[in-house]
């Protein structure tokens, strides 16, 4: 039996999502103490996301994408990209989480204007991959 990993990921990664944009406009207006209320929050769910994507590759193992066509290509496209970006994300989080709890705001900020944007794009074709591989097309496990 599959657990449903998939939907708890896809919904762990739209959480951080929406979570990011949140963060994003709460610095804009300046409101410094709710920014980092949620950018932790994001953080910590994005931290679930990969304690959850892990636990379910182990469990369900992998599924192969039946796309066809222009579909694969786009399909592929995206997983890739998203796959090195996540890999590259995870040192740049830290990096800028700890600026931040250190107070360097001034290196908080240099750092979060190349993490945010990936961070950003990671989450959202997390969904995206999620969609294309379990609602839009057939599936099979591998």
């Amino acid at each position: 039996m599959s657990l449903p990993f998939p939907e708890i990921n896809a919904g762990l990664n739209g959480t951080a999502f929406l979570l990011l944009t949140t963060g994003f406009i709460l610095i804009k207006q300046k409101k410094i103490a709710a920014h980092r209320a949620v950018m932790l929050t994001a953080f910590t769910v994005s931290v679930v996301f990969l304690i959850s994507y892990v636990a379910g590759k182990i469990v369900n193992g992998l599924t192969l994408f039946d796309g066809h066509g222009v579909w694969r290509a786009v399909y592929f496209t995206i997983l890739i990209s998203h796959t090195i970006l996540a890999i590259i994300i995870v040192p740049l989080i830290l990096r800028t989480l700890y600026l931040a709890l250190k107070g360097d705001y001034l290196r908080h900020r240099a750092w979060a204007k190349w993490t945010f944007p990936l961070w950003y794009y990671v989450s959202i074709t997390g969904v995206i991959v999620y969609f294309m591989l379990f609602q839009w097309f057939p599936h099979h496990q591998a």
